[in-house]
C-alpha cells in the first residue's frame, strides 16, 4: 500500500491530468501499477508500470535509430532550435486502444471506492510511444518542409532545428505554429533558441563549432528513476562512444 503522502500526490496529479484532458474516468478491465517519485525540484512525478502491456504489444521498432548531427550544418548559417511542449500529451490515442492503459488510484484508509482512469493521449512508458511520436511529428512537419525547401530541417522526437542561409526568425516561428497547430502540437516558448550558443540534443552549437553539453553520468542507481536518468545520460554520449542498442538493452529491460 502507498503511504498517505504519495496517495495525496497521486490524487493531485490525476486531477491535473483530467482537467487537461489527458485522462478520463474508466471502467476498463485492464489495470497497471502507478507510483510517484519526488523530484529534486520538490514536485511529484507520476510513473506507470507498463511492463505487462508492453509484453503483449507488437514492437513497431524505431523509425529514427540515430540522432541527426549538427556538425553537418554549413558554417555561419543562422539557425533556430525549438522544443514541442508536452509532445506525448498532444498526440491522441486511438479510442480502441485507450482502455489498455488504465490504472487505479486507491483512496486513503479505503474511505471509498478506488478510482480508475485511462489515458486518451500517448502514455509515457509505452514502448511504441517514441516511434508513434516520430511518425506523428514528421507528418505534421510535412507542409513546413514543403514551404521551406531550401532550409535544413533536423527533427528528432520533440526537438527541431531549422537552418538556412537566409533565415527569417519571425516567419519560421509563425509557420511552425500555423502548421503544427493543425495537429495540436505546441512550441514551448521558453525553449525557443534564436542566438548562439544553441543547445541541441546534448550538444552546444556555436557559429563555427559543436561540442558536448555534458560528459558526466548519473551512476548512483537506486531505483527505476535513477535508471531512467542513467539511460538518458548514455543517450546523449552514445554517438561519441560507440554505445549500441545491444549495449543499452540490459538497462532498458529494467524500465
Amino acid at each position: 500500500p502507498l503511504p498517505m503522502e504519495k496517495v495525496t500526490a497521486l490524487e493531485q496529479l490525476m486531477a491535473e491530468q483530467v482537467e487537461a484532458g489527458h485522462l478520463v474516468p474508466s471502467t476498463s478491465p485492464w489495470n497497471t501499477r502507478v507510483f510517484t517519485i519526488l523530484k529534486k525540484s520538490g514536485k511529484w512525478r507520476l510513473l506507470q508500470d507498463l511492463h505487462a502491456v508492453n509484453k503483449v504489444m507488437q514492437d513497431m521498432g524505431s523509425l529514427q535509430p540515430g540522432i541527426p548531427s549538427p556538425t553537418m550544418l554549413p558554417r555561419d548559417w543562422p539557425l533556430i532550435v525549438v522544443d514541442f511542449k508536452d509532445c506525448f500529451f498532444t498526440i491522441p490515442l486511438h479510442p480502441d486502444d485507450c482502455e489498455k492503459f488504465a490504472f487505479t488510484i486507491p483512496t486513503i484508509n479505503r474511505h471509498g471506492p478506488a478510482k480508475r482512469y485511462h489515458w486518451v493521449v500517448l502514455p509515457q512508458g509505452m514502448k511504441n510511444s517514441p516511434t508513434i511520436c516520430q511518425w506523428f511529428v514528421d507528418i505534421a512537419l510535412e507542409p513546413f518542409r514543403k514551404k521551406w525547401k531550401e532550409a535544413l530541417i533536423y527533427h528528432y522526437m520533440d526537438d527541431l532545428l531549422v537552418c538556412a542561409q537566409q533565415l527569417l526568425y519571425e516567419q519560421v516561428l509563425f509557420d511552425l505554429k500555423l502548421y503544427l497547430g493543425v495537429y495540436g502540437l505546441v512550441i514551448a516558448p521558453e525553449k525557443v533558441q534564436l542566438t548562439a550558443p544553441w543547445k541541441y540534443l546534448g550538444l552546444q552549437v556555436a557559429e563555427a563549432s559543436v561540442c558536448p553539453q555534458k560528459l558526466s553520468l548519473h551512476k548512483d542507481v537506486q531505483n527505476i528513476h535513477d535508471v531512467q536518468k542513467l539511460v538518458g545520460d548514455l543517450q546523449w554520449i552514445r554517438p561519441y562512444c560507440g554505445i549500441t542498442n545491444t549495449d543499452l538493452q540490459p538497462l532498458l529491460d529494467l524500465l
